[in-house]
């Protein structure tokens, strides 16, 4: 009965890394072993301190409707983190709580997109980014980048991207999948180029902002001329290892944050309420509270990379954030096991779960098909076991 479906469903298509994801837990249950490295999850508990607070909101009795926006507490305290984190000083009618960082995305997408706009998206990006941009009807436009440029793009590049049905740009810093870092020395420069195109607007995810390795977080609202033109979206799922808890939020002009409420409104109303109170202490706390994680995983990326510079074949530039690596294997296309031959990272990827009983990604769902996307948000034992099995059959 596909013919009764949408065209708007039936052209999407499916996260990769959710379909991997779900492809290594149907073969955990045929009994193989496999070792997870493909979602985007941090493998720690939730700290106490904020299941803490979600236990006293449930005994305060938070059980009714919350306010589409969120509830004022948590704007305040999104407020206060920006304030403190990012130097960007926003109101109350600027911010808007969705359900993750996902759904504030969409819902910036429907309210700014018209049907053939153009959004340019620097690659890698995240999985989701362009079928967000189609189902809103935009049009994703890629900018390729590359290992000898360590997935960032230049001003240069910007400039050339740009046409006149340009409507949006958006990227992630630190970026998922590549885990570069734009400095604020190199953001400045992407937003000098942006300053003769003042009706373009920036998106700018920052869900990974506190797993940085290489210094101060930057974020491109800071410029003046680029404040009133920047929604800025973050949450908790990464850092806070809050996943499952589902809050995301943006800072953005007045005039999107409540274009965005009004959306959410028919859509799905407020987000969880006793998620939204643990999330108010989760900000209110200094950032010091999570250290111990972000030094897990920079000891964890260390180690990944050491193991990944014994492979042949494997070119793999030193992530400066999140906790992906993303090497480039297109050193192995051709190549045959077992009468399959190897085509692109889409095989690769298979190959490696297949055959190493090791889930991946495969770069062709972040926009770049010679890499794939390893996540080191698992144990060290387990880090090193995949890649000892990696490097077992790519011998």
């Amino acid at each position: 009965m596909q013919q009764q479906l949408s065209d708007r469903i039936n052209s999407m298509a499916t996260s990769q890394t959710l379909a991997m994801a779900a492809k290594a837990r149907e073969l955990k249950a045929e009994g193989k072993d496999i070792i997870g490295l493909s979602l985007g999850e941090p493998d720690f508990n939730t700290p106490d301190f904020i299941k803490d607070a979600a236990i006293q909101a449930i005994n305060d009795n938070y059980n009714s409707y919350t306010p589409v926006d969120g509830y004022v507490e948590l704007k305040d305290a999104i407020i206060t983190k920006f304030k403190r984190d990012n130097n960007l000083t926003y109101d109350r009618s600027q911010i808007v709580v969705s359900t993750g960082a996902k759904q504030s995305l969409a819902n910036v997408a429907m309210v700014v997109l018209n049907p053939g706009d153009e959004v340019l998206l620097p690659c890698p990006y995240w999985v989701s980014y362009s079928e967000i941009v189609k189902l809103a009807e935009g049009v994703p436009v890629e900018m390729p980048t590359s290992v000898k440029s360590n997935f960032k793009i230049t001003p240069e590049e910007l400039e050339a991207a740009i046409t006149p049905k340009t409507k949006m740009i958006w990227y992630s810093s630190p970026c998922n999948p590549s885990g570069m870092v734009y400095s604020r020395e190199e953001l400045k420069a992407l937003a000098e180029v942006l300053r003769k195109y003042p009706d373009i607007i920036v998106v700018s995810d920052e869900i990974y902002e506190h797993i940085n390795f290489v210094g101060d977080h930057a974020s491109i609202a800071e410029f003046e001329h680029m404040y009133d033109r920047t929604v800025t979206v973050n949450g908790v799922s990464k850092a806070f290892a809050m996943t499952g808890w589902r809050i995301g939020y943006i800072g953005a002009p007045t005039y999107i944050a409540r274009a965005c409420n009004k959306m959410q409104g028919q859509i799905t109303s407020g987000a969880n309420c006793i998620a939204q109170r643990a999330v108010i202490t989760a900000l209110e706390a200094p950032v010091s509270k999570i250290s111990h994680m972000i030094e897990t995983f920079k000891k964890r990326r260390e180690l990944i990379i050491d193991l990944l510079n014994n492979i042949d074949g494997f070119i793999t530039p030193e992530p400066e954030g999140a906790f992906y690596v993303f090497p480039n294997v297109s050193s192995f296309f051709g190549k045959t096991f077992k009468g399959h031959t190897i085509k692109d990272a889409d095989d690769f990827s298979m190959f490696l779960l297949e055959e190493a009983n090791v889930a991946t990604v495969t770069g062709a769902a972040f926009g770049n098909p010679d890499c794939i996307r390893i996540s080191y948000a698992a144990s060290e034992d387990q880090i090193t076991e995949a890649l000892k099995r990696i490097k077992d059959i790519l011998k």
